[in-house]
């Protein structure tokens, strides 16, 4: 059985190669497709086969799904990527592949986030294609908070508009976890999995940083409007500040949020708990932030 898995140079992608490789999957039979295949190496030295293609490159994608079993596609990152993703379900249709699986967000069918209308629109390209599916609707990555640190720690402020909302993020590994485990194991065809960790606030969130950190850190929570303009103060694209602040009047909302316990059971573990998470981030800082 080859399982093929994209964007495989990413952060979600190396994650989900190494859990498969650490699920016992031989490296003769992963097959990871990327877009620069100069940024592989390591994949490679590992026995790992490699192909290059791009989501919009068809023909480079029907090429690099010859003889793949089952396939994760992972989402791609432009804000308009419906066709991509498409251009990716026709090559797995027309190589006969058995199980493709998505990752999707949380609620999707039913979420007014704008990150969802893609993913919606994705996941009944998939439904339509004829191609047996699992669909991994992941919430929030807890990195998503973790990666900004230093910046926290700086400012003691956590911003945001998600008010006292609760997000149901997990980390990146966990997330990978669960990919492994459908892309191994059977029984998954045609599955949706909403998959979410054990859920916080800002508030709660910033509490643990403070704890663990030894500086204090609080949540402000903003409107909307504000909220969007200090990410554009802070140098992000005012598209992509408003696709993130929008994100945080979904976690407002509870659009973010599950707690039916899919990750836990397709890991065959419980989820990583938040403060876990922190500890980690902290660790990895340098020494003289990661103060105890």
């Amino acid at each position: 059985m080859n399982i093929a898995v994209t964007a495989a140079t990413g952060q979600l992608g190396q994650l989900v190669i190494k859990a498969l490789l650490d699920g016992g999957i031989a490296p003769s039979n992963l097959i990871a497709i990327v877009r620069n295949p100069d940024k592989a190496a390591p994949l490679v030295a590992q026995g790992i086969t490699v192909r290059q293609a791009d989501y919009d490159q068809p023909t480079a994608l029907a090429a690099a799904l010859t003889g793949v079993d089952r396939i994760l596609l992972i989402s791609g990152v432009d804000l308009n990527r419906a066709q991509q993703h498409r251009n990716v379900v026709e090559a797995a249709r027309a190589a006969g592949v058995g199980l493709l699986a998505y990752t999707s967000v949380v609620n999707a069918d039913t979420s007014k986030l704008m990150l969802a209308a893609d993913h919606k629109t994705t996941e009944d390209i998939i439904r339509n294609s004829g191609v047996p599916f699992a669909l991994l609707r992941n919430s929030w990555y807890i990195e998503n908070y973790t990666s900004n640190l230093p910046q926290t720690l700086e400012s003691g402020v956590i911003w945001g508009s998600a008010g006292g909302g609760r997000v149901s993020a997990a980390t990146r590994a966990d997330y990978a976890a669960a990919a492994a485990a459908v892309l191994s194991g059977e029984g998954h065809a045609n599955r949706v999995y909403e998959l979410g960790g054990e859920g916080f606030t800002m508030s709660e969130l910033a509490g643990e940083i403070s704890k663990q950190s030894g500086t204090e850190v609080v949540y402000q929570n903003l409107p909307i409007e504000e909220y969007t303009k200090v990410l554009v103060g802070a140098g992000l694209p005012e598209p992509y500040a408003v696709v993130l602040a929008d994100a945080d009047r979904a976690i407002s909302e509870g659009e973010l949020f599950t707690h039916n316990g899919d990750l836990s059971r397709l890991m065959g573990r419980p989820v990583t708990p938040l403060a876990e998470a922190v500890a980690v981030a902290l660790g990895n800082l340098p020494q003289a932030r990661a103060v105890r």
